[in-house]
């Protein structure tokens, strides 16, 4: 019988690391580490790590806001979302945060739907996806910059799903939470077996193995 397959957290000693560029979110360091016997030397932006929601409420119907990305020019349809960048912040209580900003919503039952590294090649950060539901209405949030005009849209879990495999809507944690989902159910999973909401982030690079 093989073994499990999982990805192998691994650590190698690292002899030297500058901070080539501090920006205003995050900064692009330079480490040099030794592997199988040889110095390596790499550059990669050194990540706050970030959450994610997916709201879903009683019709079946997920959450989602457009909202102005000046990289990549166009205003994306995505599930809330934002950094761990809060001191002293556990990761849940920031999605909590981040869905009464961007959405006006609070939500009394909460899981971890899905983790992922978005460039490991090029970036040490990890992104939480949570599922939301039991929702409700909070106090009005006030909004400035990219999220002044925030456009919000309750869409059915298909709908979206057809959005994201055609290839119509991009962003990656959407992406991840949606195909996450449509893949728990089809195996006829109930979704309060996936993990509570604040179950162990052991695989973010900064909080470590801790309850969060």
């Amino acid at each position: 019988m093989s073994d499990e397959l999982k990805d192998e957290p691994f650590s190698v000693e690292v002899t030297d690391r500058e901070t080539v560029y501090e920006g205003a979110v995050w900064d692009i360091v330079s480490e040099t580490f030794d592997y199988n016997g040889e110095p390596i030397t790499r550059q990669f932006m050194d990540h706050t790590g970030a959450v994610a929601i997916l709201a879903l409420d009683e019709d079946d119907r997920v959450l989602l806001i457009r909202q102005y990305r000046h990289p990549v020019r166009s205003r994306d349809w995505e599930i809330p979302a934002g950094l761990l960048d809060e001191e002293g912040e556990q990761p849940l209580a920031a999605a909590q945060r981040e869905l009464a900003e961007e959405a006006d919503l609070a939500a009394d039952r909460w899981n971890v739907l899905a983790e992922y590294q978005n460039s490991p090649g090029g970036s040490n950060e990890t992104v939480r996806v949570y599922l939301a539901r039991d929702l409700r209405q909070v106090e009005a949030f006030a909004r400035t910059a990219e999220e002044a005009d925030i456009e919000v849209r309750w869409v059915a879990l298909d709908e979206v799903l057809g959005a994201v495999l055609s290839r119509r809507v991009e962003n990656p944690s959407t992406m991840m939470g949606v195909l996450s989902l449509a893949a728990w159910r089809s195996e006829g999973r109930s979704l309060d077996d996936l993990d509570p909401g604040d179950s162990p982030w052991p695989r973010h690079p900064k909080l470590g193995s801790g309850s969060w």
